[in-house]
């Protein structure tokens, strides 16, 4: 007895790391599948730098488009084109890394529909991770590409009052845009679990999402400003922090500091999502085939 106390004082009960555990288990998951998918992607290396290519390329044509724009105007809603190459190349980056990592999310309706959502229950492996990792394709880096150029441009054309805090804001916008990015598309991929084929109004806000935030603000009626203020915070990808960078006022006359909540921003953005796609989960039933 005395000695089979004496274990239990000696070793902490397991539960007290199984949410950091589990945390750890999904992204080694994670990390494996998506090596696997990159063996058989470099297996074939010339279809991968051309489709690296082609996705670079389709991309580009968004800017193309703005800067045949400014061929016959000179600035657009207030803006110049360094300007909104800022706003495009900050957007673009942040969403292409968000469409690396957790792109294939919105395939989940596919698998809830087909009922091949049942093998990864099965698993001992967060389902998250398994449907994060599937099919994870590395031809995105030409997303990615296309906007740091984009970006790189804009700073080095665009007379910007440097500061520490500006300089820190640009790595803080990227990095927290793509966690937004990122939590919109499990959020979508949890509405899926009810909808089941609902590809396309996951799209309309991550897509779409990133379409509008190539753009200023001022082009947009101050309410649909307000909802992705407010109601869906894709503002804080890019608006909030880049018109600080400028040094120009939000539409919505914000104070200063909120162009630092972004990561704060994402951190709410992601205990939704996860509420979301916890509900999901518990909400799937099989479709027994």
């Amino acid at each position: 007895m005395a000695e089979a106390l004496e274990t239990a004082v000696a070793e902490p009960p397991v539960a007290v790391f199984e949410p950091r555990s589990r945390v750890v288990e999904g992204v080694r998951a994670y990390g494996l599948i998506a090596a696997m998918w990159l063996r058989s992607t470099m297996a074939y290396r010339a279809s991968f730098v051309m489709t690296a290519f082609g996705n670079f390329a389709a991309t580009a044509f968004d800017f193309v488009a703005i800067m045949l724009m400014f061929s016959h105007v000179d600035v657009l809603g207030g803006y110049t084109l360094p300007e909104i190459a800022l706003l495009y190349g900050a957007a673009g980056t942040a969403f292409g890394l968000a469409d690396l990592v957790m792109g294939s999310m919105d395939r989940l309706g596919r698998r809830v529909r087909d009922g091949t959502l049942d093998t990864l229950l099965v698993r001992p492996v967060p389902v998250m991770a398994q449907v994060a990792a599937d099919r994870f394709a590395l031809r995105r880096l030409g997303r990615i590409t296309q906007g740091v150029l984009v970006l790189g441009y804009a700073l080095v054309t665009l007379d910007i009052d440097w500061t520490v805090t500006r300089v820190l804001m640009v790595p803080l916008m990227l990095l927290s845009g793509a966690a937004i990015f990122g939590a919109v598309f499990v959020a979508g991929a949890a509405f899926q679990f009810f909808a089941q084929d609902a590809s396309e109004v996951q799209n309309s806000f991550t897509y779409g999402g990133n379409t509008l935030l190539q753009y200023p603000p001022t082009v947009f009626a101050k309410d649909l400003v307000r909802g992705v203020t407010f109601v869906v915070p894709l503002a804080f990808v890019n608006w909030l922090p880049a018109l600080y960078v400028l040094g120009r006022p939000y539409p919505l006359d914000l104070p200063d500091w909120v162009a630092f909540l972004p990561p704060v921003v994402a951190a709410l953005c992601w205990a939704v999502a996860g509420l979301a796609w916890r509900a999901g989960l518990r909400a799937y039933r099989s479709t027994g085939s």
